[in-house]
């Protein structure tokens, strides 16, 4: 087998070279409306929560 597929001087050039993006902030939503729509599903739609069909 011959050497390898390039060379070891070119590894991470793109990702190195690519602008840094930022992730946006993700929290969990304020309880009162996580309430209201784990009611609106348990009990208006009459679904149950955590399993599936």
């Amino acid at each position: 087998m011959p050497g390898s597929h390039g060379s070891l001087t070119k590894a991470g050039k793109v990702r190195e070279s690519t602008p840094k993006v930022r992730g946006r902030e993700r929290h969990t939503p304020i309880p009162r409306l996580r309430n209201k729509r784990n009611y609106i599903k348990r009990f208006v739609k009459g679904q149950t929560i955590g399993v599936r069909k």
